[in-house]
């Protein structure tokens, strides 16, 4: 009877674990989730002259103007003391 008992609990412990890990694995990976930064385009591989920039600020706005060439240099953006609008209201 005690053998069953620690089979039960057992088998009750592995469904929690395996359940709890499936809980996990669904939450939103890190990477999709909004990440603002920048990507600056520059005319040329010698990057002294700015031709574009495109990329999205903190708030979720959308950076884009000027050319896109294929020198390119890309940043984050640490937006640790900006208070964005509700976008409810």
């Amino acid at each position: 009877m005690k053998r069953i008992l620690n089979v039960r609990v057992a088998i009750g412990a592995l469904v929690l674990v395996v359940g709890a890990l499936s809980y996990v694995a669904l939450l939103p990976k890190p990477a999709a989730m909004f990440t603002p930064g920048v990507c600056t385009y520059y005319s040329s591989a010698k990057f002294k002259t700015v031709v574009g920039q495109r990329g999205s600020g903190c708030c979720g706005e959308t950076i884009s103007w000027g050319e896109f060439t294929a020198f390119r240099r890309c940043e984050p953006m640490w937006c640790l003391d900006v208070v964005c609008p509700d976008p409810t209201e």
